[in-house]
């Protein structure tokens, strides 16, 4: 899932800088998690398209870019950090 996001997020904005951790093993035992899987990830991007946007507009864009992952794939949180 990580290289899914990352390709994701490189396709659709044009990254200056991005970093995605996989913060699932933090989750052992969440909702019968063993905690071995992809779930959870920390995302700190830089990116041309989010300079201009509030974090609300940024935070939205990048849900939606990894719709598919949350719907279909099993990510189940995301925190983001957009830094400029």
């Amino acid at each position: 899932m990580r290289e899914r996001i990352i390709k994701k997020l490189s396709e659709n904005l044009t990254i200056k800088n991005l970093e995605v951790i996989n913060k699932s093993y933090l989750h052992k035992g969440h909702l019968g998690d063993d905690g071995s899987g992809e779930t959870h990830f920390d995302i700190i991007i830089s990116a041309v398209d989010l300079d201009s946007k509030n974090q609300v507009q940024n935070h939205r864009k990048i849900n939606q870019l990894l719709k598919d992952e949350f719907e279909k794939n099993g990510l189940h949180a995301l925190s983001i950090k957009v830094n400029s």
